[in-house]
């Protein structure tokens, strides 16, 4: 597929009342990227979503409408509508494992057990997709790291405090850069320059 365009993706979790959560740092960098972009989105059935030019090169925006884990289900169809290979996918996401504001970035690879990512590289027949993962760190009770999926749920599906929504808003501000770095000059020079 000659296809020069991108799909930047990002999940969360559609609904008012899950926008200001943990779990939605994937949707707050398509919002970030369609402001400064000039790119106008709208909600359809499966995603919200948006075409125009980040960068000077043809992009397709997308929030999945699915639920998290059900996110393959709005980017599948994505890319087969636009004829783009998976290698021109971009995926932002929270990431419990990362200390809070950190950004990594992979070019590829399997799901790491995250049900979102699973369903994506079963719908896109592929694991040759870039991820930004945005650190949120993870939940603690009684001072130590909890892994206890009550928790874990509360935790993500929580609105943060304003000092973190401000270490997690610089976070989503650089995840946006990542992906503006890696469709001009590519993955590597995305990680070297962000994966710090």
């Amino acid at each position: 597929m000659a296809n020069d365009r991108w799909l930047i993706a990002g999940l969360g979790n559609p609904g008012a009342e899950y926008s200001h959560n943990r779990h939605n740092v994937g949707y707050w960098c398509i919002n970030r990227l369609a402001r400064l972009h000039g790119i106008k989105i709208k909600a359809k059935t499966l995603a919200t979503l948006g075409e125009g030019e980040v960068r000077g090169v043809p992009a397709v925006l997308l929030k999945p409408r699915t639920y998290m884990n059900k996110s393959g289900e709005a980017i599948g169809p994505a890319l087969r509508r636009w004829k783009i290979d998976p290698t021109h996918l971009i995926v932002v996401y929270d990431e419990l494992d990362l200390p809070a504001g950190r950004v990594r970035i992979k070019p590829g690879g399997g799901s790491g057990g995250h049900n979102g990512i699973k369903s994506i590289i079963a719908a896109a027949g592929s694991q040759d997709f870039a991820r930004i993962r945005v650190g949120i760190g993870r939940p603690h009770v009684d001072g130590e790291p909890t892994w206890e999926p009550k928790h874990v749920a509360d935790y993500v599906l929580s609105d943060p405090s304003p000092q973190m929504v401000k270490t997690l808003q610089d976070a989503a501000k650089r995840a946006t850069e990542a992906v503006e770095t890696i469709i001009t000059e590519g993955v590597e020079d995305a990680m070297n320059e962000y994966n710090r």
